[in-house]
């Protein structure tokens, strides 16, 4: 898959889920008796034989982790802890990556990503040093600014997915500088060293499971396996 390069992905599972109105966070609810996260993590080792799993938790869930997901091979799973931010926990898990290597970044509650997307964005971030998997918005779409609002032409919105995909000397060095608020995901991070960004096609069934409904969908699709 990536030209002889180490693969790795960091899959980020250490948020505590408040939207889902759930007291267990929402990447170990279960569907058809599995976490949320399981299946996550079972696509991705599926998907590329040599790849490794960083498992990035919250500190409570890490000595239950190997029961937990006993059914997957271990041995191609770290898991540690997470940090205060999702920058925080992505620089947790860089500490694991060497520096010349394909590195994804995923959200341990995308349990919908496919091979082909992972795939995708592996081959691109090879040739243009990063890939970040996005989706054109199909509703209307208008910016706020102070007491007003406007349209804007949503051919030239897109909604960012992950995995985002970058080879392993971008995203660790961009990592080197302190957090800031504006570092919603890992792109903004290494786009503010000045890097372009590569955006490849994702998948509408790529779904962030974050609220009740989120859940819904996806165990519908896992159960008659179609694509959104």
């Amino acid at each position: 898959m990536t030209n002889n390069l180490e693969t790795f992905v960091i899959i980020v599972a250490a948020g505590s889920g408040s939207r889902m109105q759930s007291s267990i966070p929402k990447q170990f609810l279960e569907i058809d008796g599995k976490p949320i996260l399981y299946y996550t993590i079972k696509t991705f080792l599926d998907a590329e034989p040599s790849l490794h799993a960083i498992v990035v938790l919250r500190q409570d869930y890490l000595a239950d982790a190997a029961s937990i997901f006993g059914g997957l091979p271990l041995e191609r799973i770290t898991f540690i802890s997470g940090g205060e931010t999702r920058f925080h926990s992505v620089k947790n898990g860089l500490q694991y990556i060497p520096k010349n290597a394909i590195v994804l970044v995923h959200d341990g509650v995308r349990c919908m990503v496919t091979p082909q997307l992972i795939q995708r964005c592996c081959d691109a971030a090879i040739q243009y040093g990063n890939a970040i998997p996005a989706i054109n918005a199909t509703d209307s779409i208008r910016i706020k600014e102070g007491e007003t609002n406007k349209s804007v032409d949503r051919e030239k919105v897109f909604i960012i997915q992950t995995p985002q995909t970058f080879r392993s000397d971008i995203l660790l060095k961009a990592f080197e500088k302190e957090y800031s608020p504006l570092f919603t995901d890992e792109a903004s991070v290494v786009e503010s060293d000045g890097v372009a960004i590569h955006l490849v096609e994702g998948e509408h069934q790529n779904i962030k499971v974050t609220r009740p409904i989120d859940l819904l969908i996806v165990q519908h699709l896992m159960q008659n396996n179609t694509k959104a």
